[in-house]
């Protein structure tokens, strides 16, 4: 398969490498392209993939385009694409619409959008995707095959996709700003900065793997760990009476609600 690659930022370093380090495409056959050259020149150098000098040329060169340009840059990125015979592309801009990438590509192409992570960048990434009108079920499997090369992946419908968004997509900030809470409280009950930080990061690490370990809900294992009138159960009260799961919530819901503004523009 010929892999075209437009955007060499961090999500496209991500999947090509987790791609080309899967064996599913060979590095000599991965052409990429960035309006800023020395960032597909480090890939380049780093992969030993092909190094285009426009969007045409990438597609050109592709059967598979992923597209990992920012939102703003989307309209004058897909205007180069018009001309293009068919191709499959895979899109993930957060808020583009299918039928804003079909339309703005020509109507030429099949279309598959998607929501990854920045955990994809260790191979743990959480991943969506969403068919366009003349997607394939084969078109399917392969983005679950590449998406798969950098971790978790399932197919959801497009109206779906601003609440993975919000979840999976962003939600790797939450869970920071979690762990950078946890290090400030540690720094404050009298932990070196060092000792909190890892203690905060094992703990966030091994919480979540022990999720998936398992298979518990996440409810069972929070009770499990908390005895009643104990240290747990003390803090969690707090969240409580600060109505974390409220907050957490409506953080999700901002989230969703911006990434449904971004569609409509």
């Amino acid at each position: 398969m010929k892999l075209g690659v437009i955007g060499c930022g961090k999500m496209g370093r991500a999947l090509v490498g987790g791609i080309v380090g899967a064996g599913i495409c060979k590095a000599h056959d991965v052409t990429v392209y960035d309006t800023y050259p020395t960032a597909a020149s480090s890939l380049a150098d780093e992969l030993g993939v092909a190094r285009a000098g426009s969007n045409a040329e990438v597609v050109a060169a592709s059967e598979v385009v992923l597209l990992c340009v920012k939102p703003q840059g989307f309209p004058e990125m897909l205007a180069d694409l018009i001309t293009s015979s068919d191709r499959l592309l895979i899109s993930i801009a957060a808020g583009i619409r299918l039928t804003s990438i079909e339309s703005g590509s020509g109507g030429n192409h099949r279309v598959v959008r998607v929501m990854p992570n920045t955990p994809a960048l260790i191979g743990r990434g959480a991943s969506a995707y969403a068919l366009g009108a003349t997607a394939t079920e084969a078109d399917a499997a392969l983005t679950e095959s590449l998406l798969g090369a950098v971790g978790y992946v399932c197919r959801v419908g497009e109206d779906d996709l601003d609440a993975v968004t919000a979840v999976s997509g962003s939600g790797p900030a939450y869970f920071f700003f979690m762990i950078e809470a946890l290090i400030a409280a540690g720094i404050k009950e009298g932990l070196t900065p060092e000792m909190a930080r890892d203690l905060a990061v094992h703990t966030a690490a091994g919480a979540a793997e022990l999720v998936l370990a398992t298979g518990e809900s996440p409810g069972t294992l929070r009770e499990n760990v908390t005895s009643p009138q104990g240290t747990t159960f003390a803090a969690l009260e707090s969240f409580r009476s600060n109505h974390f799961e409220k907050i957490v919530i409506e953080a999700v819901t901002a989230a969703a609600d911006r990434s449904r503004e971004l569609g409509k523009a």
